[in-house]
């Protein structure tokens, strides 16, 4: 019942969605061009997008190996069952939203019991923070990032516990690291470490056979990790052929968050320095709700402690999003790779809804329901001014087949050889820059281009593509070598250029894994490899998981 209710509540503020058109977040029009550029590949046969040829100005662009796939996956799914792009990124909002919350009720309710499970989930969703990704920010890979956290919690306390029927928990730990790190970049390094301490909690003060726990935890965290290597091996290693570290150096300096915006900041669809940052008057109920629980005497010694200990988490990322923590921006590199401090503001909406569960079970059962009731109505009225997008915008579905005039991010992944945006489509796929030559242009895929050019005499070409590693020429079968083809020319900045001798010649331009993207994708094969034959032995041995015999309970 208590299930049904939680679902039904977490569909109200999901109906603004179904007004027409592209809802105008600071983000969410680019997500759907970049999405549609996802599917182009799909359909090309390309399994790992990771070159968008229609991006840039029809210039094309990197960013699919540097940002999250895994939203462009699941809208790719729903765009092929029929709904158009922009319905499809919208069902993703939906559903991960919807999603985030039954995560969360599963693990809080697990954890702590139906009702502080209730609270913690509706806290969850009813955060501020949630309706800025979602209505102002057209944040799609932090939003579905949010279905992740409480799902890896979930197993690993079920692990904790060592139970012969809870092997569906390991997975749900190794699936939860992969889709976490294929949601977004930046949170699931903000989230794992805390994941990770509370992983540590677990085997300290929880596990029932903590040699079992640690051998079982860290395989399916492998298994995560190695599931999700063909986007986060590339996406780490070979950003250093792009602008990131130049476009976002220094972002993080004017993004800090003043300490009163917590407490309270007036809803808005502004820039990343207005729109709100508080963390809700629910939330704050249940700081204060917190606070008394630890100061009363008759509160449990062991929940005062776990209490004060997830308090001062909450209180420390809090800190990391003001200027205190200035410092370790500069000191720390990691953390100026997140841009934005206020990023922290997902680990927040997380661990508050983690002291919700804690803080209401920790009550007499004859103040739980209503404190329960009260956080829900709380977190409904406060919030039902944000739950609806500044506007939308209709948009033809057929633009989405045109070269976009766009990167769809801020120029970070722009190839370092280039400029951050271009400016204007190209005359002509391929041109003469010098020489006389007639160019037939062929096929035009997203990673392939071919062309057959007649040189009256030695002509040089330019191909209107930027370079990234990857992109190779092929001259009547013959591959071009890094000399022979330039992309550092200071007027064809970041494009590539190159010679053709007299007469005529089939041209293939093709992009191309890398040895270390290849590599990448090996280890995920070799994950998937892992997953499989561990789910086999789990359904063989079912007492016996990772070669460690469960303790009889």
């Amino acid at each position: 019942m208590l299930l049904i209710v939680l679902v039904s509540i977490s569909f109200v503020p999901l109906l603004d969605l179904f007004h027409p058109g592209i809802p105008l977040g600071h983000d969410t029009p680019d997500h759907v061009a970049r999405i549609a550029s996802f599917y182009a590949s799909l359909r090309e046969g390309i399994l790992v997008p990771r070159w968008a040829g229609n991006l840039n100005w029809g210039y094309g662009h990197p960013i699919l190996m540097f940002l999250y796939p895994l939203p462009s996956y699941v809208a790719s799914f729903f765009h092929a069952l029929g709904f158009s792009f922009v319905d499809s990124t919208k069902l993703v909002f939906a559903v991960s939203y919807i999603a985030s919350l039954l995560a969360m009720y599963l693990f809080a309710s697990t954890a702590w019991g139906a009702l502080p499970g209730s609270l913690a989930a509706v806290l969850y969703g009813f955060a501020p923070y949630r309706f800025v990704d979602l209505y102002v920010r057209g944040a799609i890979g932090e939003h579905v990032a949010f279905i992740f956290p409480p799902l890896i919690a979930w197993g690993l306390l079920k692990e904790s516990w060592g139970r012969q029927s809870d092997a569906t928990a390991g997975f749900a730990v190794g699936l939860g690291i992969a889709g976490l790190l294929l949601s977004h970049n930046a949170v699931s390094l903000m989230m794992l470490p805390f994941l990770l301490l509370y992983g540590g909690y677990l085997f300290f003060f929880e596990a029932k056979d903590r040699l079992g726990f640690f051998v079982r935890g860290w395989w399916f965290a492998v298994i995560g990790f190695f599931v999700s290597a063909f986007f986060w091996m590339p996406a780490f290693l070979e950003g250093k052929y792009t602008l990131r570290d130049i476009v976002t150096k220094g972002d993080f300096a004017s993004r800090f968050v003043p300490w009163q915006s917590f407490i309270w900041s007036p809803w808005n669809w502004g820039g990343g320095n207005e729109f709100t940052k508080e963390i809700g008057i629910s939330g704050l109920l249940v700081v204060g709700l917190s606070i008394v629980l630890i100061v009363h005497p008759r509160t449990d010694t062991l929940r005062k402690k776990l209490l004060l200990v997830v308090l001062a988490v909450l209180f420390g990322i809090l800190l990391m999003m003001t200027s205190v923590s200035s410092p370790l921006w500069n000191a720390i590199t990691i953390l100026q790779k997140f841009q934005f401090p206020w990023r922290f503001l997902s680990v927040a909406v997380f661990i508050l809804s983690v002291l919700g569960g804690i803080a209401v079970s920790s009550l007499p059962k004859k103040y739980t329901l209503g404190f329960v009731v009260v956080i829900l109505f709380v977190s409904i009225v406060t919030t039902i001014p944000m739950w609806h997008a500044k506007q939308y915008s209709p948009k033809d579905e057929k633009i989405f087949d045109l070269p976009y005039p766009g990167t769809t991010d801020t120029g970070e992944s722009s190839p370092i050889w280039s400029i951050r945006f271009m400016e204007h489509f190209p005359r002509a796929p391929a041109e003469v820059i010098s020489g006389n030559a007639n160019i037939a242009p062929g096929s035009r895929k997203s990673t392939h281009h071919s062309y057959v050019i007649n040189a009256k005499t030695k002509t040089r070409i330019v191909e209107n593509t930027l370079y990234f590693p990857g992109w190779n020429i092929d001259i009547d079968g013959s591959r071009l070598n890094s000399t022979e083809v330039q992309y550092q020319d200071p007027d064809y900045r970041g494009l590539m250029t190159f010679w053709i001798e007299p007469g005529q010649h089939s041209v293939m331009v093709s992009f191309t894994d890398t040895k270390l993207r290849t590599r990448a994708n090996q280890v995920s094969l070799v994950g998937l490899l892992f997953f499989v034959l561990t789910w086999c032995w789990v359904r063989m041995f079912p007492k016996v998981i990772v070669g460690v015999k469960r303790r009889r309970t």
